[in-house]
Protein backbone atom coordinates (compact mmCIF):
# COMPACT_ATOMS: atom_id res chain seq x y z
CA UNK A 1 0.00 0.00 0.00
CA UNK A 2 2.62 2.11 1.05
CA UNK A 3 5.01 1.22 -1.70
CA UNK A 4 7.49 -0.63 0.66
CA UNK A 5 9.49 -3.43 -0.34
CA UNK A 6 11.44 -6.51 0.93
CA UNK A 7 14.44 -4.93 -0.92
CA UNK A 8 16.27 -3.85 2.07
CA UNK A 9 16.02 -5.26 5.41
CA UNK A 10 18.11 -5.79 8.37
CA UNK A 11 21.00 -4.93 5.93
CA UNK A 12 23.77 -6.57 7.98
CA UNK A 13 26.08 -6.59 4.66
CA UNK A 14 26.07 -3.24 5.34
CA UNK A 15 25.48 -2.66 9.32
CA UNK A 16 27.59 -5.52 10.64
CA UNK A 17 29.81 -3.04 12.41
CA UNK A 18 27.01 -1.45 14.41
CA UNK A 19 25.13 -4.96 15.27
CA UNK A 20 28.91 -5.93 16.48
CA UNK A 21 28.40 -3.22 18.91
CA UNK A 22 25.16 -4.22 20.02
CA UNK A 23 26.11 -7.62 20.47
CA UNK A 24 29.12 -6.31 22.55
CA UNK A 25 26.99 -4.43 24.57
CA UNK A 26 24.24 -7.24 25.96
CA UNK A 27 27.69 -9.42 26.49
CA UNK A 28 27.47 -11.96 23.42
CA UNK A 29 30.58 -14.23 23.73
CA UNK A 30 29.96 -15.70 20.19
CA UNK A 31 27.98 -14.82 17.51
CA UNK A 32 26.66 -18.15 14.87
CA UNK A 33 26.03 -16.85 11.51
CA UNK A 34 26.38 -18.58 7.81
CA UNK A 35 28.32 -18.13 5.28
CA UNK A 36 26.30 -18.27 1.38
CA UNK A 37 28.01 -20.86 -0.94
CA UNK A 38 26.83 -18.36 -3.79
CA UNK A 39 28.09 -15.12 -2.56
CA UNK A 40 31.76 -17.06 -2.33
CA UNK A 41 31.14 -19.30 -5.52
CA UNK A 42 28.72 -17.54 -7.90
CA UNK A 43 28.33 -20.25 -10.01
CA UNK A 44 28.76 -22.75 -7.26
CA UNK A 45 32.30 -24.05 -8.38
CA UNK A 46 35.64 -23.14 -7.33
CA UNK A 47 36.28 -23.66 -11.57
CA UNK A 48 33.49 -20.95 -12.15
CA UNK A 49 35.75 -18.32 -10.26
CA UNK A 50 35.53 -16.65 -6.75
CA UNK A 51 33.74 -13.93 -6.23
CA UNK A 52 36.53 -11.81 -3.87
CA UNK A 53 34.14 -8.93 -2.73
CA UNK A 54 32.21 -12.49 -0.79
CA UNK A 55 35.35 -13.22 0.68
CA UNK A 56 36.61 -9.39 1.62
CA UNK A 57 32.53 -9.45 3.33
CA UNK A 58 33.10 -12.84 5.47
CA UNK A 59 37.49 -11.74 6.34
CA UNK A 60 36.11 -8.15 7.58
CA UNK A 61 32.89 -10.09 9.57
CA UNK A 62 35.03 -12.81 11.42
CA UNK A 63 38.12 -9.88 11.93
CA UNK A 64 35.54 -7.31 13.59
CA UNK A 65 33.57 -9.99 15.70
CA UNK A 66 37.07 -11.50 16.98
CA UNK A 67 38.59 -7.60 17.98
CA UNK A 68 35.47 -7.45 20.11
CA UNK A 69 36.27 -10.10 21.69
CA UNK A 70 33.49 -12.29 19.98
CA UNK A 71 33.91 -15.93 18.61
CA UNK A 72 32.66 -16.74 14.75
CA UNK A 73 30.62 -20.09 14.66
CA UNK A 74 29.84 -20.40 11.10
CA UNK A 75 27.28 -22.41 9.12
CA UNK A 76 28.37 -23.51 6.02
CA UNK A 77 25.05 -24.38 4.14
CA UNK A 78 21.92 -22.76 5.24
CA UNK A 79 18.73 -23.90 2.97
CA UNK A 80 21.00 -22.02 0.19
CA UNK A 81 22.37 -24.78 -1.93
CA UNK A 82 23.19 -22.94 -5.39
CA UNK A 83 20.83 -22.87 -8.61
CA UNK A 84 23.55 -23.38 -10.79
CA UNK A 85 24.08 -27.19 -9.60
CA UNK A 86 20.36 -27.19 -9.58
CA UNK A 87 20.48 -26.95 -12.89
CA UNK A 88 23.23 -28.02 -14.31
CA UNK A 89 22.69 -32.01 -12.78
CA UNK A 90 20.11 -31.47 -10.38
CA UNK A 91 21.67 -29.87 -6.91
CA UNK A 92 21.80 -32.13 -3.63
CA UNK A 93 19.84 -35.49 -5.40
CA UNK A 94 23.11 -36.33 -7.34
CA UNK A 95 26.08 -37.89 -5.88
CA UNK A 96 28.02 -35.19 -7.93
CA UNK A 97 26.81 -32.21 -5.26
CA UNK A 98 29.11 -33.96 -2.57
CA UNK A 99 32.35 -33.36 -4.33
CA UNK A 100 30.66 -29.48 -4.95
CA UNK A 101 30.01 -28.91 -1.81
CA UNK A 102 33.61 -30.53 -0.04
CA UNK A 103 35.71 -28.16 -2.50
CA UNK A 104 33.51 -25.00 -1.12
CA UNK A 105 33.82 -26.44 2.28
CA UNK A 106 37.80 -26.96 1.72
CA UNK A 107 37.89 -23.27 0.60
CA UNK A 108 36.12 -21.82 3.35
CA UNK A 109 38.64 -24.04 5.90
CA UNK A 110 41.55 -22.71 3.92
CA UNK A 111 40.48 -19.06 3.74
CA UNK A 112 38.58 -18.29 6.96
CA UNK A 113 39.96 -21.41 9.15
CA UNK A 114 43.15 -19.64 11.07
CA UNK A 115 40.12 -17.62 12.41
CA UNK A 116 37.08 -19.74 12.99
CA UNK A 117 37.29 -22.70 15.29
CA UNK A 118 33.62 -23.68 14.94
CA UNK A 119 32.07 -25.00 12.24
CA UNK A 120 28.80 -26.41 11.08
CA UNK A 121 27.94 -28.14 8.12
CA UNK A 122 24.55 -28.33 7.26
CA UNK A 123 22.08 -26.47 9.57
CA UNK A 124 18.51 -28.57 10.28
CA UNK A 125 19.29 -31.66 7.25
CA UNK A 126 16.46 -32.88 8.67
CA UNK A 127 14.13 -29.81 6.82
CA UNK A 128 15.77 -30.63 3.71
CA UNK A 129 13.97 -33.89 3.64
CA UNK A 130 10.76 -32.84 5.26
CA UNK A 131 10.10 -29.72 4.38
CA UNK A 132 11.70 -30.09 1.01
CA UNK A 133 10.43 -33.52 -0.07
CA UNK A 134 7.51 -33.89 2.01
CA UNK A 135 5.97 -30.36 1.94
CA UNK A 136 7.66 -28.74 -0.77
CA UNK A 137 8.33 -25.32 0.81
CA UNK A 138 12.18 -25.46 1.33
CA UNK A 139 14.52 -26.07 -0.91
CA UNK A 140 15.84 -29.98 -1.55
CA UNK A 141 18.82 -31.75 -0.16
CA UNK A 142 20.54 -34.79 0.85
CA UNK A 143 22.99 -34.48 3.48
CA UNK A 144 24.21 -37.53 5.63
CA UNK A 145 27.14 -37.90 3.02
CA UNK A 146 27.95 -34.21 2.29
CA UNK A 147 28.51 -33.65 6.24
CA UNK A 148 30.40 -37.01 6.72
CA UNK A 149 33.16 -35.88 3.81
CA UNK A 150 33.43 -32.55 5.02
CA UNK A 151 34.06 -33.34 8.25
CA UNK A 152 36.45 -36.04 7.30
CA UNK A 153 38.40 -33.47 5.06
CA UNK A 154 38.52 -30.35 8.27
CA UNK A 155 39.83 -33.64 10.11
CA UNK A 156 42.55 -35.19 7.64
CA UNK A 157 43.69 -31.49 6.42
CA UNK A 158 42.67 -28.67 8.87
CA UNK A 159 41.83 -30.16 12.50
CA UNK A 160 45.81 -30.13 14.17
CA UNK A 161 46.67 -27.55 12.89
CA UNK A 162 43.70 -25.11 13.15
CA UNK A 163 42.83 -26.21 16.59
CA UNK A 164 39.19 -26.14 15.67
CA UNK A 165 36.08 -28.05 15.48
CA UNK A 166 32.91 -29.15 13.43
CA UNK A 167 29.54 -30.80 14.00
CA UNK A 168 26.30 -30.28 12.27
CA UNK A 169 23.20 -28.82 13.96
CA UNK A 170 19.61 -30.36 13.34
CA UNK A 171 16.61 -29.50 14.73
CA UNK A 172 13.76 -31.02 16.80
CA UNK A 173 10.49 -30.78 18.57
CA UNK A 174 10.11 -32.80 22.19
CA UNK A 175 7.05 -35.03 22.52
CA UNK A 176 4.77 -36.23 25.25
CA UNK A 177 3.08 -38.96 25.60
CA UNK A 178 -1.02 -37.40 25.44
CA UNK A 179 -2.07 -39.89 27.21
CA UNK A 180 0.63 -40.48 29.72
CA UNK A 181 -0.68 -44.01 32.09
CA UNK A 182 -1.17 -45.31 28.41
CA UNK A 183 1.96 -47.21 27.01
CA UNK A 184 0.65 -46.66 23.02
CA UNK A 185 1.04 -43.35 23.98
CA UNK A 186 4.44 -43.63 25.30
CA UNK A 187 5.73 -45.48 22.47
CA UNK A 188 3.91 -43.26 20.03
CA UNK A 189 5.97 -40.21 21.99
CA UNK A 190 9.44 -42.41 21.28
CA UNK A 191 8.43 -43.16 17.58
CA UNK A 192 7.97 -39.12 16.50
CA UNK A 193 11.22 -38.20 18.55
CA UNK A 194 12.76 -40.85 16.16
CA UNK A 195 11.39 -39.85 13.23
CA UNK A 196 12.15 -36.39 13.65
CA UNK A 197 15.27 -36.10 15.94
CA UNK A 198 16.83 -39.52 16.00
CA UNK A 199 16.39 -39.98 11.80
CA UNK A 200 19.94 -37.64 11.64
CA UNK A 201 21.54 -38.29 15.50
CA UNK A 202 20.97 -42.01 15.24
CA UNK A 203 22.95 -42.33 11.69
CA UNK A 204 25.99 -39.96 13.55
CA UNK A 205 25.86 -41.55 16.72
CA UNK A 206 25.46 -45.30 15.59
CA UNK A 207 25.97 -45.63 11.96
CA UNK A 208 21.92 -46.62 11.10
CA UNK A 209 18.62 -45.31 11.35
CA UNK A 210 16.02 -45.75 14.36
CA UNK A 211 15.07 -48.98 14.45
CA UNK A 212 11.35 -48.05 14.47
CA UNK A 213 12.06 -46.37 10.97
CA UNK A 214 13.53 -49.03 9.32
CA UNK A 215 10.99 -51.41 10.84
CA UNK A 216 7.69 -49.15 9.71
CA UNK A 217 9.59 -47.47 6.91
CA UNK A 218 10.88 -50.57 5.45
CA UNK A 219 12.45 -50.61 1.97
CA UNK A 220 11.77 -46.98 1.30
CA UNK A 221 14.30 -46.13 3.73
CA UNK A 222 17.16 -45.99 2.61
CA UNK A 223 20.47 -48.34 3.83
CA UNK A 224 23.74 -47.33 4.35
CA UNK A 225 26.58 -49.29 3.17
CA UNK A 226 29.05 -50.58 5.28
CA UNK A 227 31.57 -47.92 3.85
CA UNK A 228 29.20 -45.12 4.07
CA UNK A 229 27.94 -46.43 7.97
CA UNK A 230 31.79 -45.77 8.69
CA UNK A 231 31.97 -42.32 7.25
CA UNK A 232 28.88 -41.42 9.31
CA UNK A 233 29.16 -42.87 12.13
CA UNK A 234 31.01 -40.46 14.47
CA UNK A 235 31.42 -37.20 12.18
CA UNK A 236 30.91 -34.75 14.91
CA UNK A 237 33.05 -33.02 17.51
CA UNK A 238 29.86 -31.23 19.15
CA UNK A 239 25.83 -31.65 18.09
CA UNK A 240 23.79 -28.15 17.58
CA UNK A 241 20.04 -28.57 18.45
CA UNK A 242 17.84 -25.99 16.99
CA UNK A 243 14.81 -26.43 19.78
CA UNK A 244 11.68 -24.75 19.25
CA UNK A 245 8.71 -26.12 21.13
CA UNK A 246 6.55 -29.29 22.48
CA UNK A 247 4.24 -31.69 21.01
CA UNK A 248 1.84 -34.56 22.42
CA UNK A 249 1.84 -37.81 20.91
CA UNK A 250 -0.63 -40.75 20.67
CA UNK A 251 -0.60 -43.99 18.61
CA UNK A 252 -2.78 -43.52 15.40
CA UNK A 253 -5.96 -44.99 15.30
CA UNK A 254 -6.94 -48.30 13.04
CA UNK A 255 -8.51 -45.96 10.80
CA UNK A 256 -5.07 -43.56 10.22
CA UNK A 257 -3.33 -46.82 10.15
CA UNK A 258 -5.21 -47.94 7.32
CA UNK A 259 -4.20 -44.86 5.20
CA UNK A 260 -0.60 -44.74 6.80
CA UNK A 261 -0.39 -47.67 4.36
CA UNK A 262 -2.30 -47.26 1.39
CA UNK A 263 -0.66 -44.13 1.30
CA UNK A 264 2.90 -43.89 2.89
CA UNK A 265 4.88 -40.89 3.67
CA UNK A 266 6.84 -39.31 5.81
CA UNK A 267 3.83 -37.97 7.35
CA UNK A 268 2.25 -41.16 8.22
CA UNK A 269 4.89 -43.25 8.34
CA UNK A 270 5.11 -43.00 12.05
CA UNK A 271 1.84 -44.26 13.04
CA UNK A 272 1.24 -40.87 15.38
CA UNK A 273 -0.88 -38.56 15.79
CA UNK A 274 0.87 -35.32 16.97
CA UNK A 275 -1.05 -32.56 18.74
CA UNK A 276 -0.70 -29.60 21.06
CA UNK A 277 -3.64 -30.56 23.42
CA UNK A 278 -3.13 -32.65 26.60
CA UNK A 279 -5.10 -35.21 27.92
CA UNK A 280 -4.72 -36.09 31.52
CA UNK A 281 -4.21 -39.88 32.43
CA UNK A 282 -7.82 -40.17 33.88
CA UNK A 283 -9.73 -38.70 30.72
CA UNK A 284 -9.57 -41.21 28.04
CA UNK A 285 -12.66 -40.05 26.24
CA UNK A 286 -11.08 -39.68 23.06
CA UNK A 287 -9.04 -42.52 22.53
Amino acid sequence: MNGSTGDIADDFYHRFKEDIQLMKTIGLDSFRFSISWTRIFPNGKLTGGVNQLGVKFYNDLINELLSNGIKPFVTLLHFDPPQALEDEYGGPLSPRFVNDFVAYADFCFETFGDRVKKWVTINEPNMYAMRAYDFGSFAPGRCSQCHAKIVKLYRKKYKEKQKGEIGITTTTHWFEPKYRALPSSQLAARRVLDFMFGWFAHPIAHGEYPESMRSLVGDRLPRFTEEQADLVKGSIDFLGVNYYTMYYAEDAPSTARIFAATNPSYSTDSRAIQSSTYMSKTNYSNC
